[in-house]
């Protein structure tokens, strides 16, 4: 196990956390629908949702043909596709400036997207939501990147993803989240394994940036902490080694948009199967990778994504 069993649960359940708080926010984003509810004994169609629009100018464009849908999911490759090489630009410019203002209006943005259609939710009659959503993601945003507190770390990566996600899932459907994964996931193992890419960029973001994308807990081995026990109250101590576990935004990312399309498409308990099968393929890298080793996450849970869609189906 390449964690201990404590920070391997830690892990497992923000990823779990994160995915369920993702399908109500993508629900909560979700354009309205006739269902069949039964009333005093007597079946009728009601019509739920609609109720809550995507603010603050992001609301995405609504696909309805498979062309709109293939022209858009080229967009977000593109898009991706551009964003990379502009982060990678300005990090041999080492523009950190730029990436500390790219990254605080994104953390701040789908942070007031997801509190937003939280609030919604919870309290439909609570006017001027969107002015709250943003003035509570204003201290979240300003202690994430610039306090650096690990809870507040965490915490609001809770809510980015979810944002992140209200605005793609509607401009892709199955086909091309399926693609969408599996592209993923070939970059992902070519930029970890081959390349170096990732790896590199994630030691960047630590050391220099002082920020990370993703989920990030240092911790200390059994080991560790007696060393620290020893050498309580001398004058003179020595460097200590604090253990490192990292799981990237992308890799969160990801296997919620893919759900969020599965619940817009077949309902919330297709939904759940797939996040509770992409849940177990997580926690099967956790306890399989090795110490010291740097893995692509997006095979294995783009696997699982594709086993907990089968799953579902033939159920």
């Amino acid at each position: 196990m390449k964690h201990t069993t404590a920070i391997t649960l830690i892990f497992l359940t923000m990823f779990v956390v994160t995915q369920l708080i993702g399908l109500v926010v993508i629900d909560a984003y979700s354009p309205s629908k006739t269902v069949q509810v039964t009333e005093h004994g007597t079946l009728v169609n009601k019509t739920v949702g609609g109720n809550i629009t995507v603010p603050y100018g992001m609301e995405p464009p609504k696909a309805q043909t498979l062309i709109e849908f293939w022209g858009m999911f080229l967009q977000i490759v593109v898009s991706f596709a551009l964003a990379i090489v502009i982060f990678f630009f300005l990090i041999r410019k080492k523009s950190s400036l730029l990436i500390k203002i790219w990254f605080t209006f994104v953390v701040f943005i789908t942070i007031a997207l997801a509190i937003n259609a939280l609030l919604g939710r919870a309290i439909p009659s609570l006017m001027h939501v969107n002015e709250i959503a943003l003035a509570v993601s204003v201290p979240l945003t300003f202690y994430k990147i610039f306090k650096r507190n690990i809870i507040i770390h965490n915490a609001t990566e809770l809510l980015i993803y979810p944002g992140l996600a209200a605005v793609f899932v509607p401009i892709l459907n199955i086909w091309t989240a399926v693609i969408l994964l599996i592209a993923i996931s070939i970059y992902d193992m070519y930029a970890v394994w081959k390349s170096k890419l990732m790896v590199n960029l994630a030691k960047y973001q630590i050391k220099q940036l002082k920020i990370f994308t993703g989920f990030f807990v240092p911790y200390m081995t059994k080991k560790v902490r007696l060393q620290l026990e020893k050498l309580k109250g001398k004058k003179k101590l020595k460097k200590v080694k604090v253990n490192l576990a990292i799981l990237g935004g992308g890799d969160v990312a990801f296997p919620l948009i893919f759900a969020g399309v599965i619940l817009n498409k077949y309902g919330l308990t297709d939904a759940l199967i797939t996040i509770a099968a992409t849940s177990f393929s997580l926690l099967l890298l956790l306890m399989f990778s090795k110490k010291g080793k740097f893995y692509p996450a997006m095979p294995f849970l783009s696997a699982g994504c594709l086993a907990g869609l089968l799953i579902s189906l033939l159920i």
